[in-house]
């Protein structure tokens, strides 16, 4: 009997979210297709509505009929589902929808919502990997209508939000006003923390083996000292005319994979590890690095996100380690199924 997987797709919080979680899941939907998996779909609207559409298609959303929470999970309870992939990236996606399948006593793939919710937060986050030993770039956490006082240069974030929104490199105090406006837009509070000037910036992704943490090739970002020392949220995401995502991000000309052999990839493994138990992670874990002149890495934030499409970065890592997408999805299912 085929196993009967939820793509747990959409935004309870805004179109944009339900936009990039359709992108990502779509992805998923045609990567893993295989006849040991019957797909079931439950796509979640900002009006916080189910809809169980039969496939993603804008169409099949549109037609499917919304229901509130007591009828959606009368038919989750109908399907028998065996297991749930998260595929929202909202904050409530992560947290209070995770948090029903574990009521349900259905078993999901990827982190729990606490420390989905604990690492959403990167003030928090960085509190936890530091008192782990992993360096961390002085910060402070702001609310409107308190000043900085770290000196300049600095990087201005909201605390919680996601894709680089808001993010800011200020290099003198005068600008800090401009910054913490545009930051404060998107959250209500606010990360400042002292800029760690650019040797390189890089990516690691960790899955969970057989009980061991193994470290996936490195990915590193294109950045430059003088003309882009930190990504934002243009080296992402954009929009073309018809408002559809694409993922700027995946071009090669912006991120690539670091040769394993390269000297880095031992320190960034090795705090990678360091974060993955200080934070609670189970299954996988994705956490950017900055990498000073001297060969240091310092932890900026985790993403514990993986749709298991072939743009997923955690997919594209295991990929140049010679691992099909299959085997990866088989991995982490597992570990789901088995190894709660």
């Amino acid at each position: 009997m085929a196993l009967r997987v939820l793509h747990l797709v959409g935004s309870a919080v805004s179109e944009f979210y339900c936009d990039l979680s359709r992108l990502y899941a779509q992805d998923c939907l045609e990567s893993i297709a295989n006849p040991a998996y019957e797909f079931h779909i439950a796509y979640i609207t900002p009006d916080r509505q189910w809809r169980f559409p039969a496939d993603l298609s804008h169409e099949a959303i549109a037609t499917a009929i919304p229901l509130p929470l007591a009828e959606a999970v009368q038919v989750l309870t109908a399907l028998k589902i065996d297991v749930m992939l998260p595929q929202m990236f909202c904050i409530p996606g992560m947290t209070y929808y995770r948090a029903l399948f574990d009521l349900l006593n259905i078993p999901y793939l990827g982190n729990t919502p606490d420390v989905m919710a604990l690492t959403a937060n990167k003030a928090k986050a960085k509190a936890v990997v530091a008192a782990a030993g992993v360096r961390v770039p002085q910060g402070e956490l702001l609310r409107p209508g308190i000043y900085p006082q770290i000196i300049p240069p600095a990087v201005i974030k909201p605390v919680d939000a996601d894709n680089s929104l808001g993010v800011a490199l200020v290099r003198n105090a005068s600008d800090y006003d401009t910054a913490l406006k545009t930051a404060f837009a998107y959250a209500d509070e606010v990360l400042v923390e002292r800029f760690i000037e650019l040797g390189r910036e890089v990516r690691c992704g960790i899955i969970v083996r057989d009980g061991q943490l193994v470290c996936l090739p490195l990915e590193e970002y294109s950045l430059d000292k003088d003309h882009k020392p930190i990504r934002n949220y243009d080296d992402k995401i954009n929009q073309d005319k018809n408002g559809d995502l694409n993922l700027v991000a995946k071009d090669s000309t912006k991120a690539w994979i670091v040769a394993p052999d390269d000297p880095i990839t031992e320190r960034v493994a090795d705090a990678a590890k360091k974060c993955h138990g200080a934070l609670g992670c189970r299954h996988y874990s994705l956490f950017d690095f900055r990498i000073d002149p001297s060969g240091q890495p310092w932890f900026l934030e985790a993403g514990l996100y993986c749709s298991f499409a072939q743009k997923s970065v955690i997919s594209m890592m295991a990929k140049a380690s010679g691992m099909a997408l299959e085997e990866l999805f088989q991995i982490v299912l597992n570990n789901a199924l088995y190894f709660k």
